[in-house]
């Protein structure tokens, strides 16, 4: 019986046996590390053989760049939201243009050269080049202007690039391991790590780190594998400087725009000014742009600034581009040549003249001339800079929510000025204030919320106010300077109370079944506007326009001037 029992015996050894390799094999495997690799040309997102994948300041970002002869290109509208968005492109005329303090650096688009400093400069590869519809900067020609470091990777192709810096932690790798797509033993592996290998630490986690490695890769490493953990501030580069001296000056300005629509304006200087107390800038409304090619009218006088000096006045004429018909801003801005023809001329004018600088008053600039406005500020900056001339720019109130590039404007010019009138305006159909204390501060906010230092701002307030008519509806209204609005109260008995809102003097009255209104400019609103402003440090006041204004008014902005 024993001997029948043995065979029994034996098979079913050999059933458990087997049963506890089965068991023990899926046991290792169910807790065995994956040995699996991930394509890193999956893991990069790589579809193109001429991408180059971009770890940018310790983060896989979706944009690529390219590699075309060794060199690594990026495009256009990344190098302008990642790195620097002072490279401008003139697509009429095949130009890249750098806008330094001191320079304007041209480069023809698909060449190796560029002119910097009057000199022509090369390249090895070239600067740019283009692949279908899009531009591609060389990253070598983009480090002459900005900060930045990059080192190439192969296998695939990637780039681990830094345009800022900070503390970070390393550790360095115990023993050999692998860094995985993901935090977990069964995760692809991304690539071998060997011991003594340095790696950053992006994430701590309870087992496993985010880690980033030195070749530009991103996943996770055992805890466990990590030794000689520090912490320590990356060294930042610092290659390229460029110092904007502004050319501001060193007392509050009290400035006021002088409408002079006919060479014969000139003749009522001395008109205008008596009386103007600490009045320090004086800016006439000389020239307009006359035709789409760069060219202005002029009504530009030498005596006129001969007279302003020897009263202890600036001179900064206003160039504009609206009082002649048919002016498209984009077509004269658009074209660097015709730029070029703008600031050399103007820069001619101001050499002849003897003026102290320039104020830029554009309006209704439409959005896509915008770029193209902003590179002409930028050009004539530079070329104010070195006559030693200033710029100053006149910009509507941000509270709309679209501005000419301020932030920039608060680099190159020596002033950005707020035209903070005209809140309600000649085609409103709602009754209101020119100039609501709300709106004037608003205004003044929204504009250092944008970048432009307070000793660069300088506000303008408005010498005038509107007449409302509203008839069956109709909402109509006339702009009145300062002596015809009080006559108009005066004349009609429109009673007046200070309204605590607006921070103004309002009237109403109802004639001949027509409802007037009125929100004054006074010395009490002006006195208001300008508590407010020495609130905010502001550089100054600038006023429109001279010979609306009450002459009282000289003696609050002096006040405010003396503070």
């Amino acid at each position: 019986m024993k001997k029948k029992m043995i065979p029994v015996i034996v098979a079913v050894a050999l059933i458990i046996l087997i049963v506890c390799i089965a068991g023990g094999k899926s046991l290792l495997e169910r807790f065995a590390y994956s040995k699996e690799y991930r394509d890193l040309n999956s893991y990069f997102d790589i579809t193109n053989a001429s991408d180059v994948a971009i770890d940018m300041n310790h983060e896989i970002i979706d944009t690529k760049a390219k590699m075309s002869e060794g060199s690594v290109y990026l495009d256009y509208p990344s190098v302008c939201s990642l790195l620097n968005s002072r490279f401008y492109v003139d697509e009429h005329e095949s130009l890249l243009i750098m806008t330094t303090s001191t320079d304007v650096i041209k480069h023809t688009i698909g060449t190796n050269s560029y002119i910097m400093g009057g000199e022509e400069k090369s390249m090895e590869a070239p600067v740019t080049m283009t692949n279908g519809d899009t531009l591609y900067i060389n990253l070598d020609y983009v480090k002459l202007f900005t900060n930045l470091s990059y080192e190439v990777f192969h296998d695939p192709e990637r780039i681990v690039l830094r345009t800022s810096w900070g503390n970070i932690k390393l550790a360095t790798i115990k023993k050999n391991t692998a860094v995985r797509y993901q935090g977990g033993y069964k995760s692809d592996i991304l690539r071998d790590l060997e011991k003594e290998e340095v790696v950053t630490i992006l994430e701590e986690m309870e087992d496993w780190d985010k880690v980033e490695t030195a070749d530009g890769i991103i996943g996770y490493v055992e805890k466990r594998y990590l030794a000689d953990i520090t912490e320590t501030e990356e060294i930042p580069v610092t290659d390229y400087q460029d110092e904007f001296v502004a050319q501001t000056r060193d007392y509050k300005i009290n400035m006021s725009w002088h409408a002079i629509y006919a060479t014969s304006g000139n003749d009522t200087f001395d008109e205008v000014v008596n009386g103007t107390g600490t009045m320090s800038i004086i800016c006439p409304t000389w020239f307009t742009l006359s035709d789409n090619d760069g060219n202005y009218r002029s009504f530009a006088s030498s005596g006129y600034v001969e007279k302003a000096h020897s009263r202890n006045m600036e001179v900064w004429p206003t160039v504009d581009n609206f009082n002649i018909e048919g002016i498209k801003t984009y077509e004269v801005m658009s074209y660097t040549s015709k730029r070029d023809r703008l600031v050399s001329a103007l820069m001619s004018e101001a050499l002849s003249l003897g003026i102290d600088g320039f104020n830029l008053d554009f309006e209704l600039v439409p959005t896509e001339a915008v770029p193209h406005y902003v590179q002409f500020i930028r050009e004539l900056s530079v070329a104010c800079r070195r006559e030693g001339l200033v710029l100053s720019v006149d910009n509507y109130p941000p509270q709309g929510g679209s501005n000419y590039n301020l932030s920039e404007q608060g680099v190159f010019c020596d002033y950005v000025v707020i035209m903070g009138y005209d809140e309600h305006w000649a085609g409103c159909n709602e009754a209101g204030s020119v100039a609501s204390i709300g709106y004037v501060e608003d205004g003044i906010s929204l504009v250092i919320g944008q970048g432009v230092p307070e000793n660069k701002i300088i506000n303008a307030i408005p010498f005038y106010t509107r007449l409302w008519k509203t008839n069956n509806g109709e909402v109509t209204s006339e702009a009145l300077d300062m002596a015809t609005a009080a006559n108009f109260i005066s004349n009609n008995s429109v009673p007046v109370s200070w309204d605590e809102v607006t921070c103004q003097n309002y009237g109403e009255k109802e004639m001949n079944g027509i409802l007037y209104q009125i929100w004054l400019e006074d010395a009490q609103s002006i006195e208001t506007k300008l508590t407010v402003m020495s609130k905010y440090n502001l550089a100054g006041v600038a006023s429109w326009r001279l010979g609306h204004e009450d002459k009282s008014i000289w003696s609050v902005i002096d006040a405010y001037v003396k503070r």
